[in-house]
């Protein structure tokens, strides 16, 4: 095989290792961040101390109401208002 080609093949190979590597770091950070947003709002939720009946109801009642919204949550083809929540 041509050596010139051989040693582009090996930097295919080289580069798409690379990338692989990458996109796995990228993932477990997004996952890390994730992790990190979900406790930070629990931390704000458990610092409401309400209980979850009426935690749900305010959510229930911020999400139908429009008085108040903040401008990034109208966008258009935004439907917040199917979301179902648990409560025990």
């Amino acid at each position: 095989m041509n050596p010139k080609l051989q040693k582009v093949l090996s930097e295919i190979d080289k580069t798409k290792n690379k990338i692989a590597a990458q996109q796995t770091r990228l993932r477990e950070l997004e996952q890390q961040k994730t992790e990190l947003e979900n406790t930070e709002i629990v931390g704000m939720v458990r610092g409401l101390d309400v209980d979850p009946e009426e935690l749900a109801a305010f959510i229930k009642a911020f999400r139908t109401s429009q008085a108040g919204t903040p401008d990034f949550m109208e966008s258009e083809g935004t439907n917040h208002e199917n979301v179902e929540y648990e409560t025990e």
